[in-house]
């Protein structure tokens, strides 16, 4: 009970009656809070891709072959699918600071649990918990970003927040790698870990709890900023109970579900073009193994653009509106794979442009859907919302895995672009329908029902 207790909500202070102190507080805390979340988040990234560069060191020195090291890789998706919609219904009910920062040191400890083991059962087993407690990343963020951020200018203050993914991912391979060349593999695992331990000691320094939990009022009062028919009222800010939370607005959220299947589909092209791309390139393009990650490292540089792209043009250009972007962005998507995919040979300033567009409009949706599901859920409900459409992001990922693989082996690399156009394409078909679904318009819909 007392573990229960210490992730409980913040309590609720007296609101601040001075305004000139209300806006100093929150330009500061705003501040705070979205630097903490962004380092915090990069720092997730480093202990869960760790294991990538640890690999060959693994082969040479424990005679692991691809199907075992494939098989970790497994349990890693599984978990932290499972555990980002779980954590996501936790974390609508705890204290975000406490949540995040905790999640971030026990992916630390297991990856160096990881690293001290020699056995491919322990191994599964710290593998397993660290994906267990990577889907404490995610949820609170999205909860720090539904209350400290209005509707506004959400999607341009969730798109920067985003690109800590590709920053992260950017120095988990200078960072992983050059531990495992210098000192072994074991330290491109404890490396990472103890700069993740640090990090989540820096989160529960930096973070707190809501607007409230400081005195100040929620960001729709502070900014005027108010959407959706009821959000004047106090129903946008009573607590919520579980079930509230996990059945009225989620699971039978249509418009949640509609979302979730779209992101399952983005998640299939993104994990696929990341992992095969550079294997792709070297089979049938002739690229040596450094020239074609050289090639694919366009595709993060790209999704650092079209994450921060997506997200101020949903707020300066479409008003808020999530929708036209998402469904723009996943055409663009769709083209830009089939264009890759029909480029001739010999073209590598075209492949490298190639991979630049794709990340653009892959990284649009990936983080303006999340944005939409917070959205179109309730403000108490985000990071479960959130969570439940990661999960199927998460099962997309273990798509473009072994089923990926196994239609490339057996059809060819045909096969493998033909699926994965065929992937952007049906989640260009489930988000045009949402083009002018906004919280304003879904309250009305539903009042009406």
């Amino acid at each position: 009970m007392s573990l229960f207790r210490f992730f409980k909500p913040a309590a609720l202070k007296p609101e601040i009656d001075d305004p000139i102190l209300v806006k100093k507080q929150y330009k500061y805390w705003r501040i705070r809070t979205f630097y903490s979340m962004f380092i915090g988040y990069a720092f997730y990234y480093f202990t869960r891709k760790s294991f990538t560069f640890a690999m060959p060191g693994m082969i040479q020195e424990l005679g692991f072959d691809k199907s075992e090291l494939g098989f970790l890789a497994t349990i890693l998706s599984l978990t932290y699918g499972i555990s980002k919609f779980g954590s996501g219904i936790l974390s609508d009910r705890s204290n975000p600071r406490y949540f995040m920062s905790i999640g971030l040191i026990l992916t630390g400890v297991f990856n160096i649990c990881f690293g001290l083991s020699n056995t491919l059962v322990l191994f599964a087993i710290f593998w397993g918990l660290n994906g267990w407690f990577q889907g404490f990343g995610w949820p609170p963020c999205a909860r720090y970003l539904t209350h400290w951020y209005s509707h506004s200018e959400r999607g341009s203050w969730w798109s920067v927040w985003n690109a800590s993914h590709n920053i992260g991912g950017f120095l988990i391979p200078l960072i992983a790698a050059a531990s495992s060349y210098y000192f072994g593999w074991r330290f491109g695992l404890f490396i990472p870990g103890i700069l993740s331990i640090c990090g989540g000691l820096f989160l529960l320094n930096r973070l707190r709890d809501t607007p409230q939990s400081l005195g100040l009022p929620p960001i729709e009062k502070f900014r005027n900023d108010y959407t959706g028919v009821s959000s004047r009222s106090e129903n946008q800010e009573r607590e919520l109970t579980n079930k509230e939370i996990l059945f009225d607005y989620v699971l039978k959220n249509r418009f949640i579900w509609v979302l979730a299947a779209s992101y399952f589909f983005v998640y299939i092209v993104r994990t696929g073009i990341n992992d095969w791309s550079a294997l792709f390139l070297v089979e049938n393009k002739g690229y040596s193994t450094i020239g074609a990650n050289g090639c694919v490292s366009f595709f993060e540089v790209g999704g650092f653009i079209g994450s921060i792209l997506a997200g101020f043009c949903s707020d300066r250009i479409f008003s808020g509106k999530r929708g036209p972007v998402n469904a723009l962005f996943a055409c663009g998507m769709l083209a830009a794979v089939f264009f890759f995919w029909k480029l001739p040979a010999g073209n590598p300033f075209l492949d490298s442009c190639s991979m630049f567009t794709i990340g653009v409009f892959v990284f649009g949706p990936q983080m303006l859907i999340g944005v939409a599901a917070a959205e179109l859920s309730h403000k108490k409900a985000a990071a479960t919302a959130t969570g439940f459409i990661g999960w199927f992001a998460a099962i997309g990922t273990a798509t473009a895995g072994y089923p990926l693989g196994k239609i490339t082996q057996d059809f060819g690399w045909n096969s493998f672009f033909f699926t994965l156009v065929s992937c952007g394409l049906i989640a260009s078909l489930l988000l045009l329908p949402l083009w002018s679904i906004t919280a304003t318009a879904k309250e009305k819909q539903e009042a009406t029902n």
